[in-house]
């Protein structure tokens, strides 16, 4: 144990997916044994780390904004005296390292998602060489061969937890930064995801969600030196007694019959499937190099809901990528009301730097954007909306996680993902529960205990949570 050493104090500021979420605990995790303890007060820290995300639009400039508010705390703790260690990881670290450092010239680290196993390192050289240290080189060792792995995960979520086993992309999608920040595709060894699953599982978690920017495409070391995919994986998984499993996020081209077998045959794997598809229409896909048709992702989820007749499906879609018309948008609304989501993010294409759509001709303007935006997300939001009302009367397994917003209200996740609150007492928090689901509300259920008749259920809805980048 490394309590003793624990007198400096970390604050991490985490911005993007949940990949992020748990890359920020591994951060953690890295620093506590030279001495790096959590602390919710950024005026109060001995080192800041923004994790940041490169995906959305404008990205950077919040970055910045965010530096400049955290200098003035800098400049405080230096003006009494102390020192302040400000690191900026992450994807747009990776992406824009020395910008980061001609502009936030007071920044002491900067570091890319695939180099925070090196975190010791880079403070014990900023501390002795006086300047910025920066470290955005795609190392050719994984860092999950040299995080401690003995460590209990800080992950947050406690009963839901995530479990990174997957990272970066080989398929290049127009629109997308990921390749350039993440790196190509790389899949942790078998032996090390069992090992912080079995932890996991020992530290209460009840549910665990697979990360990897494309978790169908896992191909990790198996502890036989074969090569497994993520369905061997789940299996084993499953083998382990976890009682919920989850993977996002997935792409088309990765999902494959022993991954469509699992669903079938996995009672843990739950019957709800992200699946980014982006557009409906041939040409786009194709202008996005996505390397699929809609036809095939019709198919993929043919098969799928055949598998498992009860599965629940929430895809990405982008609006005004370059160059797409009126038709293409039609394609894409013609694919959303054939297939029917219970949940889907939608976004405006964004340009990002570097990536092949930003320079393409023919940009769509904003305003069209905005229509098509609107159109596509009131579609959307009543499929949600009558997949929601579709639960009411069932009976449903729900994953009680905690307590909620009013006094003697539960809160919990079904199947589906989707928020419940009911009326319970706190000792079934961490159970998985039979309810009845009793209304729908624009973003949660409301449900009461079939074991406890006599408690009525809670109309409270919770907000919609921020999709995986994909």
């Amino acid at each position: 144990m490394t309590d003793h050493l624990n007198t400096k104090r970390l604050h991490v500021i985490t911005w993007g997916c949940q990949m992020n979420v748990y890359d920020s605990a591994r951060m953690a995790d890295v620093l506590a044994p030279i001495g790096y303890g959590p602390t919710e007060a950024p005026e109060a820290a001995d080192m800041i780390i923004l994790n940041t995300c490169h995906i959305r639009d404008r990205a950077s400039e919040k970055v910045f904004s965010e530096l400049g508010r955290l200098r003035v705390l800098k400049q405080a703790r230096e003006a009494e005296g102390g020192r302040m260690i400000l690191a900026v990881a992450g994807c747009v670290a990776q992406a824009e390292g020395k910008e980061i450092l001609a502009r936030a010239p007071y920044v002491d680290i900067v570091l890319g998602p695939q180099t925070y196993h090196r975190l010791p390192e880079m403070v014990a050289l900023a501390a002795r060489a006086g300047g910025a240290v920066i470290d955005t080189d795609f190392p050719t060792e994984q860092k999950f061969d040299f995080l401690p792995d003995e460590a209990a995960p800080q992950t947050p979520g406690g009963l839901s937890a995530f479990l990174t086993v997957q990272e970066g992309c080989d398929k290049f999608c127009s629109f997308c930064v990921v390749p350039y920040t993440r790196g190509a595709e790389a899949s942790r060894k078998v032996a090390s995801v069992l090992a912080e699953a079995k932890r996991m599982v020992a530290g209460g978690a009840r549910e665990i969600a697979l990360l990897g920017q494309n978790v169908n495409a896992y191909h990790g070391e198996g502890p036989d030196g074969s090569t497994w995919g993520l369905a061997r994986l789940l299996y084993a998984l499953a083998d382990l007694g976890i009682p919920r499993l989850r993977y996002t996020t997935s792409h088309p081209r990765d999902m494959d019959d022993a991954l469509i077998a699992a669903h079938r045959d996995l009672p843990a794997l739950m019957p709800f499937l992200h699946l980014p598809v982006q557009s409906g229409s041939d040409r786009m896909l194709a202008a996005m190099n996505r390397k699929h048709k809609a036809a095939d992702f019709m198919r993929i989820i043919e098969r799928v809901r055949e598998a498992r007749p009860d599965m629940a499906l929430s895809s990405d879609f982008i609006v005004g990528h370059p160059g797409e018309t009126d038709a293409d948008f039609a394609d894409t609304m013609k694919l959303i009301r054939e297939v029917g989501f219970a949940l889907a993010y939608s976004f405006k294409y964004s340009a990002r730097p570097g990536t092949p759509a930003s320079g393409a001709p023919n940009q769509v303007a904003d305003a069209v954007m905005d229509a098509r935006l609107a159109e596509l997300q009131a579609v959307l939001r009543q499929q949600q909306n009558d997949f929601n009302a579709s639960c009411v009367g069932k009976t449903m397994d729900v994953l009680l996680t905690g307590h909620g917003r009013h006094p003697g209200q539960i809160a919990g996740r079904t199947p589906y993902l989707q928020p419940v609150h009911l009326q319970g007492d706190a000792s079934v928090i961490g159970r998985i529960a039979r309810v009845d689901i009793s209304a729908a509300h624009p973003n949660s259920l409301s449900a009461r205990l079939l074991d406890e008749p006599r408690l009525s259920a809670s109309v409270s809805p919770l907000p919609t949570e921020e999709p995986a980048c994909a």
